[in-house]
């Protein structure tokens, strides 16, 4: 059987953690940031991990990264 292939755009924004969840960047940061709070600022500050439905939809694409 041939090997499954990995969704590029998915290699490129998430990594897996050891126990399994899906790590993301922060969204909502790449522009727009005079109109945001200042607490909006500092709680999307590093990555976030997934919820369940998205990592769903997420691990299908990474085949190997489990």
């Amino acid at each position: 059987m041939p090997k499954m292939k990995t969704k590029s755009s998915c290699k490129k924004r998430f990594k897996v953690t050891a126990s399994g969840r899906i790590k993301a960047g922060q969204a909502g940061k790449r522009h727009g940031m005079i109109k945001r709070t200042t607490k909006f600022i500092r709680d999307a500050r590093g990555t976030t991990t997934l919820s369940k439905a998205d990592e769903g939809i997420i691990k299908p694409m990474m085949p190997y990264s489990r």
